[in-house]
């Protein structure tokens, strides 16, 4: 049970406030608040409810929620008002731990206990239900023109508000530091590759004991990561309830990250800033980066125009039109050097404009540039076992890489070469399956000896000459999505109403 508290001793709570509250839950008035009498409150004081993390509920509800209540079919996602507590101790108990007893929160029995302090000093008890996965859900209220408020505002009804958070108020800091010691929580975002991106840089500088696993919900206009991880390639505004059931038959898959390091030539020739320093999904030099950044320039300058994802592929195929006609990126190779694993690749006898350097088998918004793999003969024609390939090992060779298989936790890249923007749009129409392979390694440099437009991720810039460095950084545990179900057109129709 739990006791009205003060630190100083003096018999008053050192806040009216929750002293008003916690009399006016103590229903039978013997200056004791059973947990029972705690729950209750917590179901009928909207005070207490802000406090405990709940916003709102209305009378119809709360004559309708138990105290025993589960958190029903959402219970593995939800961290229950009943759940997140403020400290309220018994002056019994810490004349005890004066004594020399140690504080509760430090008991061995204690491990699925977590405490927080709020804004104002007010410590908060986190003890969520043993065995379930509270959601941390992280919002891009801008991401998919504007659909991030909405997706925001519902996630808000179906979860306590206190897991919903806002990513254009501070950051993903905020609701990663509240989650910081609770057990076996996972992490839902929901943006672009770009909000994705800045989530898991957060995690990785929050140092958690254990990485959570993170999901994606893609609201961007590639969506590339999201793709790969059978999320989809963007929300059209389905039922939430049904996504929240598919992140708990989700599965942990591990995603390689690298870093990327960008030395100018010349420090005194100033280019335009270089977005990140970590590659999630790709690095692209050339005609694709070409492309991206006139769509950058002009969702700069006319926002308006590119409030839908259907508008922002039009806007792609329309600069892909004019790349195709400038050709800004001929004769690549005659300004670029590519080392893989320090082998230098020979690019003298090609007409590429553009290089793609890849972790993921998805870019522009589902384009697979490695393509199909074939498969490999276990025997040739005089009976002999074909040996396996040593795994981490370089490929440069053509007929080697046609078997080259691309995965996103094998710590390896995939190197590939784009002939222009015309290509491009018969690989993102499906015309033609892939660019051309040129290498499978764990390390590149790249040497430029003129302007180029980069893009790393989705987001382009104009580099002056400078060598780029990419080696691994890390692999960071990843939500996969159910496999999707398959129907067969000879099976049979159910005319039910749904």
């Amino acid at each position: 049970m739990f006791r009205l508290y003060d630190t100083d001793g003096n018999g008053l709570l050192d806040s009216s406030i929750l002293k008003e509250m916690m009399e006016e839950i103590d229903y039978d008035r013997d200056g004791t608040v059973t947990l029972e009498e705690w729950i209750r409150g917590g179901m009928t004081t909207i005070p207490l409810l802000v406090l405990l993390g709940m916003e709102t509920l209305h009378n119809k509800c709360a004559s309708n929620v138990k105290p025993e209540c589960d958190g029903g079919p959402l219970r593995d996602h939800t961290l229950l008002p009943s759940y997140i507590c403020p400290v309220v101790l018994d002056r019994h108990s810490a004349v005890k731990r004066g004594e020399g007893e140690s504080s509760p929160s430090t008991s061995p029995e204690d491990t699925g206990q977590c405490f927080k302090f709020t804004g104002d000093g007010q410590a908060l008890q986190i003890t969520p239900l043993p065995g379930t996965h509270p959601l941390l859900v992280l919002v891009n209220p801008k991401s998919g023109g504007r659909q991030g408020e909405r997706v925001l505002r519902k996630f808000q009804y179906l979860l306590n508000p206190r897991q919903v958070y806002s990513l254009d108020r501070g950051g993903p800091m905020a609701g990663l530091n509240f989650f910081r010691d609770v057990p076996n929580f996972r992490v839902l975002a929901c943006g672009g590759d770009g909000s994705v991106g800045w989530i898991l840089d957060c995690i990785d500088k929050a140092n958690f004991a254990r990485h959570p696993p993170v999901a994606i919900l893609p609201l961007g206009t590639g969506n590339d990561l999201a793709r790969c991880l059978r999320w989809g390639g963007g929300y059209e505004g389905g039922s939430l309830v049904k996504f929240l059931r598919d992140i708990e038959h989700s599965t942990e898959v591990l995603l390689d990250r690298w870093n990327i390091d960008i030395i100018p030539d010349d420090k005194e020739e100033k280019g335009d800033p270089v977005p990140y320093s970590i590659v999630n999904n790709y690095f692209s030099i050339g005609v694709d980066a070409s492309i991206a950044h006139r769509f950058h320039l002009m969702r700069e300058k006319h926002p308006e125009k590119f409030n839908s994802r259907m508008k922002n592929k039009l806007w792609y195929f329309e600069f892909g039109t004019t790349e195709t006609i400038s050709a800004t990126c001929k004769k690549l190779n005659e300004s670029i050097e590519v080392e893989c694993d320090g082998i230098i690749l020979d690019l003298s006898s090609t007409s590429l404009e553009g290089i793609a350097v890849l972790n993921i088998p998805s870019m522009h918004g589902g384009s697979n540039l490695w393509g199909e793999t074939k498969k490999r003969r276990n025997y040739n024609r005089m009976s002999k076992k074909v040996p396996e390939r040593m795994t981490g090992s370089t490929v440069t060779d053509a007929k080697e890489l046609k078997f080259c298989v691309q995965d996103l936790s094998d710590q390896l890249l995939e190197v590939v070469g784009l002939e222009g923007a015309i290509e491009m749009g018969q690989i993102y129409t499906g015309l033609k399956s892939a660019g051309r392979r040129l290498a499978q390694c764990s390390s590149v440099t790249i040497r430029t000896s003129r302007l180029l437009p980069m893009q790393i991720d989705g987001e382009p810039w104009m580099q002056p000459p400078c060598t780029i460095r990419i080696t691994h950084k890390n692999q960071v545990p990843m939500l996969l999505g159910p496999p999707q179900k398959t129907f067969f057109f000879f099976k049979k129709r159910n005319r039910s109403r749904d």
